[in-house]
């Protein structure tokens, strides 16, 4: 082979590994990956077929009966841009701001006191579950007529997990330290890989987050935040250093604190550590804290705007879902 040829074919292979490389990042990163296409019927068919193993049969004058006797009840709800109150919910946020230049910082805390764990509820991008399938927080919410919506843990950037919501299984792929709401009001950080989806559903769990790390266990900052990793694949975004930050905490069941911390933005917020957000939500005392999706993605949305300033840009960054509390809540 001349010596000219011998470059060809090196240029050639180069140019093949290069595409390979392009299409293999743009498959794991970009490329929608749909696994499940219409969540709301997978979801529904999902929960009729637990009803029909777990309900009591009964019959169709009876449920009739019932029907019959219930009246609708007049609902009162107040809210102004901070505040909303029903007779199931109430949502107060806050926002608060300090230091200045390099040091300043802004977040923002709402507080959610609820009558009933279902009312904190999940949503996907586009209403479908899979891989790069994302939208704005602002988007899935107001498709989902949400009162109140945070980010969610961004399951659609990663192929594991064990991903619950709203009391349907999605992904039983066991790998990290995660987050589980329970029927009962309550929250509990637990080890995916020393359980299944299938074992959190009968103990009732309703909605699981795998992101990370947990931030406060009982009442105490959790150890070894300062050098803790969530996920060491090429292309994830920095959790140590200062962040922007969102995270859910437990004041007691069904009472739960939500912070959105802005970051990057030099002269407007810096961000926070994740020992220094651990505190924020120990300050507030809570007893249980997690760390969800950050940086870009932190976003708190009420009332159909978007409370923060992500990024110091006013501009969100897509996601593949949400925590949310519905008007019909």
């Amino acid at each position: 082979m001349s010596q000219r040829n011998r470059k060809r074919v090196i240029l050639s292979i180069i140019a093949l590994a290069a595409c390979a490389g392009a299409y293999l990042a743009a498959d794991r990163y970009l490329i929608r990956h749909v696994e499940i296409a219409d969540v709301a019927a997978y979801a529904a068919s999902a929960l009729a077929l637990a009803e029909d193993e777990t309900a009591p049969s009964s019959s169709a004058a009876e449920e009739e009966a019932a029907a019959s006797e219930m009246e609708p009840a007049v609902e009162e709800i107040t809210f102004d841009d901070w505040n909303y109150r029903s007779s199931a919910v109430s949502i107060s946020i806050s926002s608060h701001s300090s230091g200045s230049g390099s040091a300043a910082l802004a977040w923002f805390v709402a507080d959610v006191l609820l009558t009933d764990a279902a009312q904190l509820q999940s949503a996907f991008a586009d209403d479908q579950f899979g891989r790069n399938i994302i939208a704005y927080t602002s988007e899935i919410a107001a498709e989902h007529d949400a009162v109140f919506a945070v980010n969610g843990d961004y399951y659609g950037f990663r192929s594991d997990g064990i991903i619950i919501r709203d009391g349907v299984i999605y992904r039983d792929e066991p790998a990290r330290v995660c987050l589980a709401f329970y029927r009962d009001g309550s929250l509990q950080v637990y080890d995916e890989t020393q359980t299944t989806a299938d074992e959190l559903l009968a103990a009732g769990v309703w909605n699981t987050l795998s992101f990370g790390p947990a931030l406060l266990d009982d009442g105490e900052i959790a150890a070894n935040l300062a050098n803790v990793e969530i996920d060491t694949n090429f292309g994830n975004h920095p959790i140590q250093g200062n962040q922007p930050r969102t995270g859910v905490g437990m004041l007691a069941p069904n009472h739960f604190v939500f912070i959105v911390v802005d970051g990057r933005s030099k002269g407007y917020s810096a961000g926070v550590s994740l020992i220094e957000f651990a505190q924020m939500f120990r300050d507030l005392g809570c007893t249980e804290a997690y760390n969800l999706d950050g940086g870009g993605s932190s976003v708190m949305v009420f009332m159909g705007r978007v409370v923060n300033n992500p990024l110091g840009r006013n501009k969100e960054r897509g996601t593949s879902d949400i925590l949310y509390i519905g008007a019909d809540a």
